[in-house]
């Protein structure tokens, strides 16, 4: 029989050289997975932080738009208004409608343009992170 009593279970050193190098790997693992998950969230807020400033940008723009168009549309109604015979309304109407597709075209335009310059931006940045 052995010395020590049966109660006592003593671990063997190549047991406990295993479950050492098994923590020190997983503390590891668990550090490098930190580090990229903190790169990866520094990254997008930088993006989040740019779609900001182009949906404030957008914002800005729409908000001109639709200052700008109902402007256009008092200055249409006060001026059928004043109309003075069916030729005339037409002729307003007319002008009014070609006037307002070709704001609303440009309009449009400068939106897309503004909404595909912040994604492409967002695009690069989060390329070069």
């Amino acid at each position: 029989m052995s010395d020590k009593p049966n109660n006592q279970f003593e671990i063997p050193d190549q047991l406990r050289t295993y479950a050492e190098q098994s923590v020190t790997q997983a503390r590891k693992a668990l550090e490098d997975f930190m580090r990229v998950a903190q790169t990866t969230v520094t990254s997008v807020e930088g993006s989040t932080q740019q779609m900001q400033a182009g949906a404030a940008d957008l914002n800005k723009k729409m908000l001109s738009y639709a200052e700008e168009n109902i402007s256009a549309a008092f200055d249409f109604a006060e001026k059928m208004a004043k109309a003075k015979d069916m030729d005339e309304i037409v002729k307003l109407q007319s002008e009014f409608m070609t006037n307002r597709m070709s704001a609303f075209g440009e309009q449009t335009r400068e939106i897309g343009d503004s909404a595909a310059k912040t994604a492409s931006d967002v695009g690069k940045k989060a390329a070069n992170s």
